[in-house]
């Protein structure tokens, strides 16, 4: 420092007090990493929990009504959160946010594991358990705001479709490995089996947490992201923000019906057994996996976030129209039947889950790295408004119609979206 002017010096010393500890450009992997595991942590619990609808249904004593209560109750909490938590996060930072929200998560699931699992003694009433999943959802809403916008820091504009959806898949990830495991503890052992293991999972990403995410400021030789400088417009005063959040929130109905009661309709309306339905589960979210990095990765080549959006919300609309004509022509104790009533609804869940990652990074690079949180967080808003709404409604819809009345409006949902996404920019 003694070739620097007195001022720079200065500056370089206060620095070295205050930079932290360094990082390699490579340790924005691990921050990823750490997105992905939140991520799906989170997603056994809001994903997986639905795939043990029967048993849910059975232990606790509920109908259908309830069930849809209960299982609304757990997205009521996300979209409850999700926006105060990305203000949060733009505010102290990825890390405090995403600390505070797994932590508390962990001991809340320990809370459920001594006072709500179910016994031939003791079911918990519905209001309690729907109260127990409510808090879940507010607590479990810290993960996304704050995960996406530690990427949106740690990586540059070229690698962000890539990274954002490969944090995406987080969310078939966790919702896969919960329909794989959670119906058969369910089954085998009760539920004290699977708050248990979502415990554990919540506690192994709070500790890889705290290890590995740090704000990017704390590092040198990592590429920067987009400066942190704030945009012109607030995120909640943009109109393409606003468009693109509703068009997803609105995107996600149909996905959230194929969640949240694919087991309850091949259950009762083809007599499908559990190993199957948890398989036809895992299907969706393997293939969601899958088409969220190819299409993070291809989007990022060719530039075409907004296209390939426009795209999958059309292909989705015409995929549950030839789901909801198959239910019309139902033929119910027919294995030929069944195969095919069930390749279609994993093609259906496959193509309205597989835009995630692309949307979000579209959502973030709007707002900027500084205001990603917030931006990322109205979407998840309008997103878990769907998580609400949709296990609330299908019962009554059902009740006043059919299955086949159910899929016509989730195609009905998906082509709505189309208009509503943005038109893809002029090429220049």
């Amino acid at each position: 420092m003694d070739h620097l002017p007195p001022q720079a010096a200065a500056c370089a010393v206060a620095d070295s007090f205050t930079a932290g500890p360094q990082f390699a450009a490579g340790h924005r992997w691990k921050v990823l990493g750490v997105g992905v595991a939140a991520n799906a942590c989170f997603s056994m619990i809001f994903a997986g929990l639905p795939s043990t609808a029967v048993a849910m249904r059975s232990d606790y004593h509920l109908s259908n009504s309830d069930l849809g209560l209960v299982l609304g109750c757990l997205g009521l909490g996300v979209a409850l959160s999700e926006l105060p938590w990305g203000l949060l996060t733009d505010r102290w930072g990825d890390r405090r946010v995403l600390l505070a929200g797994l932590g508390s998560l962990v001991v809340w699931l320990v809370l459920m594991l001594a006072l709500l699992v179910p016994s031939q003694a003791y079911a918990p009433t519905v209001s309690f358990l729907a109260a127990n999943l409510l808090v879940v959802g507010l607590l479990g809403g810290s993960v996304n705001g704050s995960s996406g916008r530690a990427i949106m820091a740690w990586f540059s504009e070229g690698e962000r479709g890539f990274a954002m959806s490969i944090r995406q898949t987080a969310i078939p990830l966790g919702g896969g490995l919960g329909a794989l495991l959670l119906p058969s503890l369910a089954e085998a052992f009760g539920f004290a089996a699977v708050y248990s293991l979502l415990a554990a999972a919540a506690a192994a990403c709070t500790f890889f947490t705290w290890l590995w995410l740090h704000e990017p400021q704390s590092h040198r030789a990592v590429k920067p992201g987009i400066p942190l400088a704030k945009p012109a417009t607030a995120p909640l005063r943009s109109v393409a923000i606003w468009r693109l959040a509703v068009a997803v929130g609105v995107l996600c109905f149909p996905q959230v019906a194929v969640l949240t009661f694919t087991t309850v309709f091949l259950h009762d309306f083809a007599g499908i057994g559990t190993l199957v339905t948890s398989a036809a589960l895992a299907a969706v979210q393997i293939g969601a996996m899958v088409m969220r990095v190819w299409s993070g990765r291809w989007t990022d080549r060719h530039r075409n976030r907004r296209a390939y959006l426009r795209f999958c919300a059309l292909l989705s609309g015409i995929a549950f129209a030839v789901l909801t004509l198959l239910v019309a022509l139902a033929a119910p104790g027919s294995a030929a039947f069944a195969a095919a009533l069930v390749a279609t609804l994993v093609l259906a869940g496959i193509s309205v889950s597989s835009w995630h990652g692309v949307a979000y990074a579209e959502i973030a690079t709007l707002a900027g790295a500084s205001r990603a949180g917030s931006a990322l967080g109205l979407a998840n808003t309008l997103v878990f408004v769907g998580f609400f709404l949709v296990p609330l409604s299908i019962p009554h819809l059902l009740a006043a119609t059919s299955w086949a009345g159910i899929w016509m409006a989730a195609a009905a949902c998906a082509l709505i979206a189309w208009p509503i996404l943005l038109k893809p920019e002029p090429q220049a």
